[in-house]
Parts: structure tokens; sequence; C-alpha cells
């Protein structure tokens, strides 16, 4: 390679380093334009009972209701595009309070708008046997009075739930573990007892004297027990009969 070909090589590198280290800053997202100065636009939104930001269009405000989920929000939304015609794509800031009130009268009584019966959450009730359902504070209130309600029956699911355990058949052996439990509980106690074992011949001077001292004890014993038969008498006295 020539000289002239190794200094362009040379000069190339240079310039892919320096264009490496003089990168240039992350371009900064663009921030939300101030979009309160449109007349009647509102900047916060109270609907059904939740506040919600005035640029979020009308299918995805929806989602945001306790008891509204993203497929529900489409079903409600085609409805309010029926019977009101509202765009699903409208900034709920844009609506004015009438829009807001009929809006809130849908989703207080989703069953009685065509929506299908599997949607609902409050499908053929204990107390009057109908299909509803119930959003935001009253879904709240359902839920917990439906527990109450195992509790006292004392059922499965009320006994799970009376000791904070899982209900639905979840594994508890390596998730939902509460308190001191057996096996982390048993794996202390066989490291600690593996350490008291190891440690009286850890340094002692007198711990190896007992080994040294049962071998002689043992040799006596033998010994004995051939000695024995060697100070027996020769001959044995005759057994009166």
């Amino acid at each position: 390679m020539d000289k002239s070909d190794k200094k362009e090589k040379h000069e190339k590198n240079e310039q892919k380093v320096d264009r490496e280290t003089k990168k240039e800053p992350p371009k900064r997202l663009q921030q939300i334009p101030k979009i309160d100065d449109r007349p009647g636009f509102k900047g916060i939104v109270r609907l059904a009972g939740k506040d919600i930001r005035g640029h979020v269009r009308l299918r995805r405000a929806l989602a945001y209701i306790r008891g509204v989920g993203p497929t529900l929000s489409i079903s409600i939304a085609n409805v309010l595009h029926n019977k009101f015609g509202f765009s699903v794509d409208k900034e709920v800031g844009e609506f004015t309070d009438q829009d807001i009130e009929k809006i809130d009268k849908v989703l207080f009584n989703i069953q009685e708008h065509g929506i299908p019966k599997f949607l609902l959450n409050r499908r053929s009730d204990m107390l009057d046997g109908t299909d509803k359902h119930v959003i935001m504070n009253d879904l709240i209130f359902t839920t917990k009075q439906d527990i109450e309600r195992e509790k006292k029956l004392y059922t499965w699911k009320g006994y799970r739930f009376h000791y904070g355990q899982k209900v639905r058949g979840q594994r508890t052996r390596n998730t939902g573990r509460t308190g001191m439990t057996v096996g982390v509980l048993r794996k202390t106690v066989l490291a600690a007892q593996q350490a008291q074992k190891e440690a009286p011949g850890a340094g002692k001077p007198g711990a190896a004297a007992p080994a040294g001292g049962a071998a002689p004890a043992a040799g006596g014993a033998a010994a004995k027990a051939t000695a024995k038969p060697a100070d027996k008498p020769a001959g044995k006295p005759a057994e009166k009969k």
C-alpha cells in the first residue's frame, strides 16, 4: 500500500472518529402546543366522574373510565356516533356541557343502548337478576360487597380472601408467599445446623484427643476378649443330674 493510500485511510478514520465523538444531541420531542387558547376548548373535562385532559380523543378517553375496557370503549363510541353524531376522533375538550351530559347518560346506562351482553360486567345480578354494567365508584362498591358475601358464606373463595391468599387457583409455592414460609425457614435451619457441625473441629486443640484415645480403649477390649478363653480351667466339673 502506497503512502498516499495510507494517508487517505488515516484521514478517513480520523473523520469517522470526529463524527462519532461530536454527535448532535438527541432532538427533544415536540411539546404539546398550548391548546387552551382555542375558543370554547376545555383543558380538563369531567367524564363520568373522571378528570380527563381535553386533548384526548373520545375513543381513548372512554377507556380511561374505571369499568370500561378497550373493546367496550369502541362499542360505546359507536353508540355515541350513531345516536348523537359524535366523531370518535374528536377531542373531548371540544364538546359542550350538553354533549358531556349526553355521554354521561350513556355511560351510566350502557345496558340500555344495545351493547352485547357478554361485554357487561354484571350479568344476572344476584340482587335483581338483570344484566347491567357498573362503572367508577359503583363498581368498587359492588366488588367489595361480593367479597364480603363470599366471606360470610365461607365459600372456598371467601376462605382464600379471608387469609389473603390467591383466589383463582394460582400456585403459591414460588409467588404469593406471606410470612415465614416453610421452604425458606427450613433452608436457614439446615444451614445453621451445618455451621454448628463444622464449628467444633475448626481450631480447638483438644478436639482431636477423644478420637486418639478411642483406639487404645478399643484395643484393650479386644485383648480382654481374647484372654478370657485362656484363663478358663482346663476341665469343667460334672454337672449334677
